[in-house]
C-alpha cells in the first residue's frame, strides 16, 4: 500500500522547498521529491553560483582599480580554482541550511525522479528503486532546462551551457563568445570581462534584456561597451565551427556575415520547463505555450494538483516561485494569504506584477511594477520622477556615479505604479519600492520617509523631488 502524504511537492528549488516549510508550519504532512539535490538549479547551478562568482570577480575588478582610492599593490592576481571552491562552499552551505529547515520542520525529503500516476499517485524512482506515493493534493515545482537553440556545431566541446561553465575550475576563458543577451549572458559577461577575458555578446534581439525597460537595457549596453565586452544585437547565428584557435563564430548582422574567434562558446539562449518524465500515460494535464497551464489560483487542468515556478510562469525567477508556493499552500490549507502576487491600487483598472526583477551587473538593475512605455500603452496617464546618480553623495564616494532613478506614478491618484534603478545596490533598493506599489502608496506618503545620508537609497528622494518638478508636465 502506497505511502499517504496531505501534500506531495516534485521539486526541491526555490518554489518546492518554500511551500513544503510552509506547508509544514500549517500542520500538513508534507513529503517533497528532488531528482539530483535539495535546493534545485537557482540553489545549485543558477543564482547563488552565479551570485558568488559575480562578488569574487567584483573584488578582483575593485582591486585592478584601487589606485584611485589610495591603495596599491605590486602584484594582483586571481585564482579561478580558488573562486571555484569559494563558490562550492557557498552553494554548501546555503543548500545545508535549507536541508536542516526541511528536518526540523518535519519534512519527508525523497531522493528519485518523479512521475505523476491517476489517483494523485506518484511514482518515484530513486537509488534503491521504485516506490509509490499518494498525496490528498500535488504541488508540481520541477523548474526549467536550458533551451539549445539549433545551430550547427553546438555540439562542439567548446560550446557550453551555464551549468558546465560553472562546474569548470580550470582557466582557459581568455576569449568568450556569449550567445544570448538576457539576464545570464550579462552577468556572465561581467564576470568574464572583471577577469579580464575578451567577451563578445550576440544577441538576436533588438536590445539586451528582451522586455526590459528601454532606457535600461540602453543604459547596460553602454556599460558593457565601456567596460570592453563587445555587443552585436540583432545578430543571427549561423554556425559554430573549429579552427586551429579554437572556434569560429559565424553570424549575420544587418545582411552581412561575419566571424568571431574564441576559445570558448557559451549558450545562455533561455530557459524552457522542465517537463520530462513527469507526466505518466494515463495522466493528462492541458499545456499552454509549453508551460502547464494554470488557473489565477495555480490549479492545473486536473483536480488537486497544481503547479508553479518555471514550469508553469513566463517570469522565471526564484523568490517569484517561492511566493506562488507560499499563496498555493495558504489555498490548499484555506488561510488568509500573507503575500500578493499581484495588485490594483486606488481603484485603477490596470493590474500591476509586485514583482521585483534584479539583474547583477555593474552597476546593478532592478525594476518593478510598470514601465512608462508600458503605462502609456495602457492608456494610463502617468508622470515621472528621475535622478542621476552622478551626483549622489555615496555615488561620488565609492566612483559609481553612472546609473539612475525613474519612478512612475499614475497621474490623478499619483500612487506609484513601477520603478527602474540603474546603480549599485539596486537590488537591494528595490525592496522598498516594490513594498510601495504592493501597498498602493503615493508620492507625497514616500516623500515622509526619511532617507539617511550618504546612500544611495537618497536617489529615491531625489527622483521624487524631481517628479514635484514636473507635475505640471503630463506623460513625463
Amino acid at each position: 500500500m502506497a505511502v499517504h502524504f496531505d501534500l506531495l511537492i516534485i521539486g526541491g528549488g526555490p518554489g518546492g522547498y518554500t511551500a513544503a516549510l510552509k506547508a509544514a508550519t500549517l500542520g500538513m504532512n508534507t513529503a517533497i521529491v528532488e531528482k539530483e539535490k535539495i535546493g534545485g538549479t537557482c540553489v545549485n547551478k543558477g543564482c547563488i553560483p552565479t551570485k558568488s562568482l559575480l562578488y569574487a570577480s567584483s573584488i578582483f575588478e575593485t582591486l585592478k582599480n584601487s589606485d584611485q582610492f589610495g591603495v596599491s599593490s605590486d602584484f594582483i592576481a586571481f585564482d579561478f580554482q580558488k573562486m571555484q571552491q569559494y563558490k562550492k562552499r557557498s552553494v554548501k552551505s546555503y543548500r545545508k541550511e535549507i536541508e536542516e529547515q526541511l528536518e526540523q520542520a518535519g519534512v519527508t525529503t525523497l531522493y528519485g525522479k518523479a512521475t505523476i500516476r491517476r489517483g494523485h499517485t506518484v511514482e518515484v524512482n530513486g537509488p534503491a528503486g521504485k516506490d509509490y506515493y499518494e498525496a490528498d493534493h500535488i504541488i508540481i515545482a520541477t523548474g526549467a532546462e536550458s533551451v539549445i537553440p539549433e545551430i550547427p556545431g553546438n555540439d562542439l566541446p567548446g560550446v557550453l551551457t551555464s551549468d558546465r561553465l560553472l562546474a569548470s575550475d580550470v582557466w582557459n576563458y581568455d576569449r568568450l563568445i556569449i550567445v544570448g543577451g538576457g539576464v545570464i549572458g550579462v552577468e556572465f559577461a561581467t564576470i568574464f570581462r572583471a577577469l579580464c577575458s575578451q567577451v563578445t555578446i550576440l544577441e538576436r534581439e533588438n536590445s539586451l534584456l528582451g522586455p526590459m525597460d528601454q532606457e535600461v537595457s540602453s543604459a547596460l549596453e553602454a556599460d558593457l561597451i565601456k567596460k570592453g565586452i563587445t555587443v552585436h544585437c540583432q545578430a543571427k547565428i549561423k554556425e559554430i565551427r573549429e579552427d586551429p584557435q579554437g572556434l569560429i563564430c559565424e553570424f549575420e548582422k544587418n545582411g552581412s556575415k561575419q566571424i568571431i574567434r574564441s576559445g570558448h562558446v557559451l549558450i545562455a539562449a533561455g530557459r524552457k520547463p522542465y517537463l520530462d518524465g513527469l507526466l505518466g500515460e494515463d495522466v493528462g494535464i492541458e499545456m499552454k505555450s509549453g508551460c502547464l497551464k494554470v488557473d489565477s489560483k495555480f490549479h492545473t487542468s486536473v483536480s488537486g494538483i497544481y503547479a508553479i515556478g518555471d514550469v508553469a510562469a513566463d517570469i522565471r525567477l526564484a523568490h517569484v516561485a517561492a511566493a506562488q508556493g507560499t499563496y498555493v499552500v495558504e489555498e490548499i490549507a484555506g488561510v488568509n494569504h500573507t503575500i500578493r502576487l499581484s495588485v490594483v491600487p486606488n481603484g485603477m483598472f490596470v493590474e500591476l506584477p509586485v514583482v521585483p526583477s534584479c539583474i547583477y551587473t555593474e552597476p546593478e538593475i532592478a525594476s518593478v511594477g510598470i514601465t512608462r512605455e508600458a503605462a502609456i500603452a495602457s492608456n494610463m496617464k502617468v508622470r515621472c520622477g528621475r535622478c542621476s546618480m552622478s551626483g549622489n553623495g555615496k555615488s561620488i564616494i565609492t566612483r559609481e556615479e553612472n546609473g539612475f532613478i525613474h519612478l512612475v506614478f499614475e497621474e490623478y491618484s499619483e500612487t506609484l505604479v513601477g520603478a527602474q534603478i540603474v546603480c549599485k545596490r539596486a537590488t537591494d533598493m528595490i525592496s522598498e519600492l516594490t513594498t510601495a506599489i504592493a501597498n498602493g502608496l503615493t508620492v507625497n506618503q514616500l516623500l515622509f520617509a526619511m532617507r539617511a545620508h550618504p546612500t544611495y537609497s537618497e536617489g529615491i528622494t531625489s527622483a521624487i523631488e524631481n517628479y514635484f518638478e514636473n507635475k505640471g508636465v503630463k506623460n513625463q
